[in-house]
């Protein structure tokens, strides 16, 4: 199994403040996609849509403050079955994201592709948090050709 692995630095925003973009529908869609659903509950599934697909995530955990675990029951077939997770820390007036996700049988093309879409999320993110704007699908910075007019 390999992971994807980033660490984000949120300045001046609360691990609080950063935990309920993480866990509400509307901070969801914020930074990062407009066409989010759900419930947003532990035990509950929340829809994240990408034009033609998008991935469906169970909330396993929800810590305030500290941690938000997804586990993807509908998607990509390398996405099916792995967990997403967000761990919150206050560091000198920052708040620390360490995200995860876990579990990917192998490292395929595919991979090194959400890698990267994943850290432009977190920059809408923290861009989100720190200037009042993200940049949500589909809106956010495109990798390639095959991301022109349509789902990632």
């Amino acid at each position: 199994m390999v992971d994807i692995l980033h660490k984000v630095g949120i300045k001046g925003s609360s691990p609080d403040a950063v935990y309920k973009v993480l866990t509400t529908l509307e901070g969801l869609s914020a930074w990062w996609t407009t066409d989010t659903h759900g419930e947003s509950k532990v035990g509950g599934v929340i829809l994240f849509r990408f034009g033609g697909g998008g991935f469906d995530m169970k909330i396993l955990e929800l810590d305030p403050g500290k941690r938000v675990l997804w586990q993807v029951v509908d998607g990509p077939q390398e996405w099916i079955g792995t967990k997403v997770s967000f761990d919150l820390e206050r560091r000198d007036g920052w708040t620390i994201i360490l995200f995860k996700h876990a579990g990917w049988t192998e490292p395929v093309e595919f991979m090194h592709h959400c890698s990267t879409k994943w850290a432009v999320f977190l920059l809408s993110l923290k861009s989100l948090l720190e200037t009042g704007k993200g940049a949500p699908w589909p809106n956010e910075i495109k990798l390639d050709s095959r991301e022109e007019g349509r789902a990632n």
